[in-house]
């Protein structure tokens, strides 16, 4: 995944049911690298009601509010675990600054096709190449592997919510595994 990137409405509710995050060594007993997990909401556990209840609202708030809604990646750049290293918070801070002082909603943007996401082409105080993670890693068909696998997870994932979800949300909101 990228550092950062910009999500529309179905992309927001998408990412917000998914709930991706990774756990990390030292955080749960027994970690010892990186792990991809899923939790709706980033709550599953405290949810009575379908996930898509909860980003329906997500999507209502930020319309309401013009409030925009960035997806940010503070995990691993330049190679996965065990080549790449952590995202620095001196460039994670100037990711959030940039959007606090909505510099980065006026970027030029980039489209990933493997997630379907809008990443800006430069951000101020970060690396331009780690913001497309295909371009930074030293092993291309690496990343490619890692990409898909991930983006796979997400639809498996996601198949446990798609009753109850609109088409348009599961089609435009996540990643693309035709190609």
């Amino acid at each position: 995944m990228p550092p950062v990137a910009k999500l529309d409405p179905e992309q927001a509710m998408y990412h917000f049911i998914s709930g991706y995050t990774s756990k990390v060594a030292g955080t749960e007993m027994g970690v010892v690298e990186p792990v991809s997990t899923f939790s709706a909401c980033y709550g599953e556990a405290f949810l009575p009601m379908h996930p898509y209840v909860y980003a329906e609202k997500l999507a209502e708030m930020c319309e309401k509010h013009n409030a925009k809604v960035w997806l940010i990646n503070t995990g691993w750049v330049r190679g996965g675990y065990g080549v790449g290293h952590r995202m620095s918070l001196t460039q994670t801070r100037a990711i959030i600054d940039s959007i606090h002082d909505e510099s980065l909603n006026m970027s030029t943007f980039n489209h990933m096709r493997r997630f379907n996401l809008k990443v800006p082409e430069s951000v101020m105080g970060v690396e331009k190449e780690i913001l497309r993670p295909q371009t930074c890693w030293p092993d291309i068909p690496a990343y490619k592997k890692e990409a898909r696998q991930l983006a796979e997870q997400f639809a498996k994932n996601f198949e446990r919510y798609e009753e109850g979800v609109p088409a348009e949300v599961i089609k435009n909101g996540g990643p693309n595994l035709t190609f």
